[in-house]
């Protein structure tokens, strides 16, 4: 079942521990999906990998169900203009995974950890370019609004996108990097598509929720060029 068809079929009162009917396939999966279904290529982070999270967080808007991502600053080094996840690197600070990227989802977008409930975490995944290890923490924002960049220095600005669009097959196609290498993408009405390790996630993610609608896979577009790179 879609997240939207889901949604449309409960109401209100038919929240149920905390999460809305629609949520809970995702909070059953959390606890038996593997690394390799998530990230085939590099699943399992090395010895000398960075703690990080990030948080894979759902709302109900005002459109339907939806997910909050950001859009990185244009000016950082590294992943400038890119779509993700709040979330970053560790702190000595942080008790765990879901401390980590609900205080990143707090210093970037401003969004309250005491609105969120976190219903689990997702394989532990590395993230090459940067040497993370990241934990993907699942959650649900009770009280959704629409928010914007704190830190304008690691985010441009704040998406609340609707998960219908997500999963619209028009909007989907692969990106191949110079190298060869071939990932999804979607367009989401950004400079540039998502893709990279969030698009990835989010697709065989929904794939193994039965979210996913089938799509023309061999719609292949050149990988964007970075803004920090444009002439």
């Amino acid at each position: 079942m879609s997240p939207e068809s889901s949604a449309g079929s409960s109401s209100p009162g038919g929240v149920a521990d905390g999460l809305p009917e629609w949520l809970r396939p995702l909070a059953e999966l959390a606890g038996s999906v593997q690394a390799e279904q998530l990230a085939p290529r590099f699943p399992h982070p090395p010895a000398d990998a960075r703690p990080a999270a990030v948080l894979i967080c759902f709302a109900e808007g005002p459109d339907g169900p939806e997910l909050l991502l950001t859009e990185r600053a244009p000016t950082l080094r590294n992943h400038a203009g890119q779509i993700s996840f709040p979330g970053g690197a560790c702190d000595p600070g942080d008790a765990d995974a879901a401390a980590t990227a609900l205080r990143e989802a707090h210093e970037e977008v401003g969004l309250d950890p005491a609105e969120v409930t976190v219903f689990g975490t997702l394989p532990t995944l590395w993230l090459p370019p940067s040497n993370f290890a990241v934990t993907p923490v699942l959650g649900y924002w009770r009280c959704p609004r629409r928010l914007a960049a704190v830190s304008a220095a690691e985010v441009g600005r704040v998406l609340h996108h609707p998960l219908h669009l997500l999963v619209d097959p028009e909007r989907r196609f692969s990106v191949e990097h110079p190298s060869g290498w071939r990932g999804p993408a979607f367009e989401i009405g950004t400079e540039m598509p998502l893709w990279g390790f969030t698009a990835g996630i989010i697709s065989r993610l929904f794939e193994r929720l039965g979210w996913a609608q089938p799509w023309d896979e061999s719609v292949v577009h050149p990988l964007p060029t970075p803004p920090q790179e444009r002439p």
